[in-house]
């Protein structure tokens, strides 16, 4: 029997945990930069909560979710996005009374049954913030440059912002009303979950994947014609904020967002180098949400970014990734007492701050030698009787294959220099020593 991962799952291994760790990296950097805080919620809740928020047409509520039931008569859902649970949790946690703007960022896996396919998995994770309390167009630019941070900070540069607004409920009635008279003369042609969404939803129909339906979505009519004055002011000050920060963006008329929540605003960055499937960010606005959900009715709005599309892109477009971390030092001991002494200088070195590993098998030196260098370690150290009986033994920079002796009663200090100078060039310790010295040795300013 073969044990296998599920379908549209994927393993993160030791190789590649690098590039998670890089773009992670970055996206928490910017978002701290920018004032965000990171929350977590649990990755389950109540079914009903992403049916009040996501929509009941939508098709993560109608196909995408993975719902279980309870002993009793519950049911819950594996998170299919951030957002209803994030404000779920802020609601719940009092944070919308700690003042306004708040707001969090986090780091998540979502489940979504869907046809796996390049960059879009079943469990795929998400960076995602939320910002509440702000109608300002202000705070939609700031949600926005925050993003482009991120894809800056990745090395993106094939990345296109397209910008929408849906407008307000009341926007948004009269446009389902164009919609449906658009539509309605092909029906017949469109597909079953077209035929639903024309009753209960029609913006719906901008976003489906058949070609037969997109075609005839092409010529159908566009939200921003309907848009109310305050609506309309909105979207025009956000694009003068934009045009004032020189980030360029195009105005994108069939961007819906996928999820009902979403008001006035919507953008998405797009790249092009992953084909079609080319969305590494999407977001907006949703000031109806929290009051949906309970609280007071507060302007919001956020951002996700699936973490796989993103190193996808990267990858595609030859960005580079922070290194793996390796061993700053491997110990190869050669019989019981030097592989005793192995163990003591190992855990001194790790004290000291550094990586540091020793044979725990009982291979050759040979073997060992080949695994220090598989595991690209930065110094090795063997340890036999003539070190033992001697107390000198040498670090080997596998770098530059440079041996240096050194007094095992004095190995951290030699091994802390080495590796400074390895890092930092020849030379640096000395020259930071000089400036300490110099900081030291500097006279006191005259008291008044």
């Amino acid at each position: 029997m073969t044990l296998k991962r599920p379908k549209g799952t994927q393993d993160i291994v030791p190789g590649i945990i690098n590039k998670w760790k890089t773009v992670e990296g970055i996206a928490s950097s910017a978002a701290e930069q920018f004032g965000f805080r990171e929350i977590r919620t649990p990755v389950f809740e109540e079914t009903s909560l992403y049916v009040r928020s996501v929509g009941d047409t939508s098709d993560v509520v109608t196909k995408e979710m993975y719902t279980v039931s309870s002993k009793g008569s519950d049911t819950f859902t594996l998170r299919p996005e951030g957002t209803a649970g994030v404000i779920r949790a802020m609601l719940e946690n009092g944070i919308m009374n700690e003042g306004f703007p708040q707001k969090v960022y986090y780091i998540i896996p979502c489940y979504r049954h869907e046809k796996p396919q390049a960059g879009r998995y079943r469990e795929f994770r998400q960076f995602g913030v939320e910002m509440a309390g702000s109608a300002s167009p202000y705070a939609d630019a700031e949600i926005i440059l925050l993003a482009a941070s991120v894809l800056d900070g990745c090395g993106l540069e094939n990345v296109s912002l397209h910008l929408n607004s849906i407008g307000c409920p009341d926007c948004r009635a009269k446009y389902r009303e164009a919609l449906r008279e658009y539509f309605e003369p092909h029906r017949s042609e469109l597909c079953p979950t077209c035929n639903e969404r024309l009753e209960k939803n029609p913006m719906r129909l901008l976003d489906c994947k058949s070609p037969i339906c997109k075609e005839i979505a092409k010529d159908a009519p566009v939200i921003t014609d309907y848009l109310c004055d305050d609506c309309r002011a909105h979207f025009e000050k956000l694009k003068s904020i934009l045009d004032g920060y020189e980030i360029k963006y195009t105005v994108d008329p069939k961007i819906v967002r996928g999820l009902d929540y979403y008001t006035r605003t919507v953008f998405e960055f797009i790249s092009e180098d992953i084909g079609a499937q080319g969305t590494v960010c999407g977001g907006g606005r949703y000031d109806g949400l929290i009051s949906e959900l309970g609280g007071q009715p507060t302007p919001a709005l956020g951002f996700g970014m699936g973490l796989e599309r993103l190193i996808m892109t990267m990858e595609a477009a030859g960005c580079e990734f922070e290194p793996a971390k390796t061993p700053d030092l491997y110990i190869a001991p050669m019989g019981e007492k030097a592989q005793e002494k192995a163990a003591l200088l190992c855990d001194a070195v790790r004290r000291a701050g550094y990586a540091a590993e020793f044979d725990l098998i009982g291979r050759g030196l040979k073997p060992q030698m080949r695994y220090a260098d598989k595991v690209k370690a930065k110094f090795v150290c063997v340890l036999g009787d003539n070190e033992l009986e001697s107390g000198q033994a040498k670090l080997k920079n596998m770098r530059t294959g440079e041996e240096t002796p050194v007094e095992l009663t004095d190995f951290i200090s030699v091994f802390n220099s080495l590796l400074i100078n390895e890092v930092f060039g020849n030379g640096f310790e000395d020259e930071f020593s000089d400036i300490l010295s110099g900081m030291q040795s500097a006279p006191e300013e005259p008291k008044e």
